[in-house]
């Protein structure tokens, strides 16, 4: 077994809610919501690790926890076996995190938001030119690098996205939603990245509610539901006998 390089470790996240909030999660009593509930799994390098869950299971959650994003209620992260808290900026630098909630600002065009983000990675502009041609290249934004980005189609938008939270070239890339709202052509391309990514030794966590993607591109999954994670493993130990799909929709009638 690999030995891992990022552990997550009884990880919870309590929310404190709005009456609004209450009403809206038909909420009557409690003032708290536990959106991610004692998460424990581990990581290894050149792994993609999928995590499945329907919308509002607490995969983002873990995965903003894990990019300190947002702090945990309770429980802890690992990276080579120290806590990612002891030195947080150090652990930022090896961390990058694509959200489909990133907002791109519609003005600015996709050469002058990476080299901003480049900046804040504390890259030269050596540095940043070099990995901006690289980057640009791959995905085909070198024809847009200075154009408008509100300009930009969806998929390439979101190919702007994925080069800004890599131009750093981190260890652990954590992708949440990568492929939501793209056409065929757009994801797939992602696709393939997420393999090269793997195949340089990269640690990856993908989030998603789509199968075919997590069962096609994973070496680990868990499924997450309620904020519990009810079931994790090898891929292909997992799906053994049965698809990803059919796993998941027997847990989910096992837990109710």
């Amino acid at each position: 077994m690999d030995k891992p390089i990022l552990e997550v470790k009884n990880l919870t996240k309590v929310f404190k809610l709005t009456k609004k909030q209450k009403a809206e999660r038909g909420i009557s009593t409690s003032k708290e919501f536990k959106a991610v509930n004692n998460i424990s799994f581990s990581l290894s390098k050149g792994k993609i690790y999928g995590l499945l869950g329907p919308n509002g299971a607490g995969k983002t959650t873990t995965l903003r926890m894990v990019a300190t994003m947002l702090s945990a209620t309770s429980g802890e992260v690992l990276f080579e076996g120290k806590n990612i808290y002891d030195d947080i900026n150090a652990y930022r630098k090896k961390v990058g995190f694509l959200t489909s909630e990133l907002k791109l600002d519609d003005f600015f065009t996709p050469s002058y938001t990476y080299d901003f983000f480049s900046a804040l990675y504390g890259l030269t502009k050596e540095e940043t030119e070099i990995r901006k041609k690289e980057i640009f290249a791959r995905f085909g934004i070198e024809k847009f690098a200075n154009s408008q980005i509100k300009n930009l189609s969806t998929g390439m938008k979101q190919k702007v996205s994925l080069a800004i939270s890599i131009a750093h070239n981190p260890d652990i890339i954590i992708f949440d939603e990568p492929t939501n709202g793209l056409d065929i052509v757009a994801s797939r391309d992602v696709e393939q990245f997420l393999i090269e990514l793997r195949n340089e030794g990269k640690v990856v966590i993908l989030s998603s509610h789509i199968f075919s993607l997590v069962e096609k591109l994973c070496d680990n999954v868990g499924i997450i539901v309620d904020g519990k994670l009810l079931l994790q493993g090898e891929m292909n130990k997992v799906c053994k006998e049965h698809t990803l799909e059919e796993v998941f929709f027997s847990l989910i009638k096992e837990d109710k």
